[in-house]
């Protein structure tokens, strides 16, 4: 494993001295740093690797993820500093009075707060938690236990931090967290179940920046939990969801899937044009399933009494499929073409 991925460091290096072009550039990070890029179908051989020996490959694992990422930058630097296409301005002009309003609140906020409207008329109260967690929140309670391979250190940004919790420790990689601390809570103080709340925030994953995948994005996760939940629930509050949201005639599925923490679980698509003039693709905006009964348990809650569904959505992924943005980078480069025109 050390072998492969000191091999793909140095064959990554040489070859991105190499190229000498944009179109080259982009074809080198999607083989090296892509999601199906030899960086990451190496670390499929994690699972194979010693107990003892994965902290030493994980570490070397992040190192070279770390170089790769940081000389691609340098070399797509290189290859822009030839001269820039964008707007020229002349320093030198008399400068003008600004007629326009200073200013106006970011898409994704604005989106944000647009679903918690949505879900907020079907009953959904909204519930906050921390971005550092440890991994009783992100991961055990979640059924996620010590050995599975989304813990590893390449899926996630760990946080050493020996004085407050001898409990690993992480930027939490979904708002799931939310869920079980909500759960908790409900039991340890006695006001529920029932439980019926979304959780709107920030996750983090060392994922490559992409058109649709970033080390940082947004969700909003929905948890409800009462007697005699069904699929036939989870199914007409999300078909409710997109009617209200979207459009009336929306076209949503629900495909089988698979989280550790739901059972059964499905992937929630929607068919979206996100170019003007090319025919609605099927875009998958979250997933979503019943909670599975070890979840309802971790929490003190008893699966022979009470059931439940849960669903997380990118609202990235919501904000692209409303408002027809092609490339969830577009959101974060903050230019004010593109940003007053939504």
């Amino acid at each position: 494993m050390i072998d492969t991925l000191e091999e793909i460091r140095t064959r990554g290096l040489a070859e991105l001295e190499a190229v000498g072009d944009a179109a080259s550039l982009e074809k080198w990070r999607i083989a090296y740093l892509g999601t199906k890029g030899k960086l990451k179908a190496a670390m499929g051989g994690m699972k194979d690797v010693a107990p003892s020996d994965k902290p030493k490959v994980g570490k070397l694992a992040n190192a070279v993820k770390t170089e790769l990422e940081t000389a691609f930058k340098a070399r797509k630097s290189a290859l822009e500093t030839g001269g820039g296409s964008g707007p020229r301005i002349d320093m030198t002009e008399p400068g003008l009075v600004w007629t326009q309003a200073l200013g106006r609140r970011h898409i994704i906020s604005r989106v944000r707060d647009e679903l918690v409207d949505v879900f907020g008329r079907m009953g959904f109260d909204v519930a906050q938690g921390p971005e550092l967690e440890d991994d009783e929140h992100n991961f055990v309670k979640l059924n996620i236990p010590e050995g599975h391979p989304a813990r590893e250190p390449i899926d996630n940004f760990y946080v050493d931090d020996p004085q407050t919790t001898p409990r690993p420790r992480m930027l939490r990689s979904q708002t799931s967290t939310v869920q079980i601390r909500t759960m908790d809570d409900a039991v340890a103080r006695g006001w529920g179940p029932p439980i019926k709340i979304v959780s709107p925030g920030r996750v983090y994953r060392p994922d490559t920046v992409d058109a649709t995948h970033s080390f940082m994005f947004h969700q909003i996760e929905g948890l409800y939990i009462d007697h005699d939940v069904s699929m036939v629930d989870l199914k007409s509050t999300l078909m409710h969801f997109a009617r209200a949201y979207f459009a009336e005639d929306a076209e949503v599925r629900l495909r089988p899937s698979f989280f550790p923490f739901t059972e059964p679980s499905a992937e929630f698509d929607m068919k979206i044009a996100l170019k003007p003039g090319e025919p609605a693709q099927w875009i998958e905006l979250g997933g979503c399933g019943m909670v599975d009964p070890n979840v309802l348990e971790a929490c003190g809650i008893d699966p022979e009494e009470w059931t439940g569904f849960a669903f997380g959505f990118g609202i990235e992924r919501i904000a692209m499929g409303k408002y027809g943005i092609p490339d969830s980078r577009m959101l974060f480069e903050n230019d004010l073409r593109f940003l007053d025109q939504i």
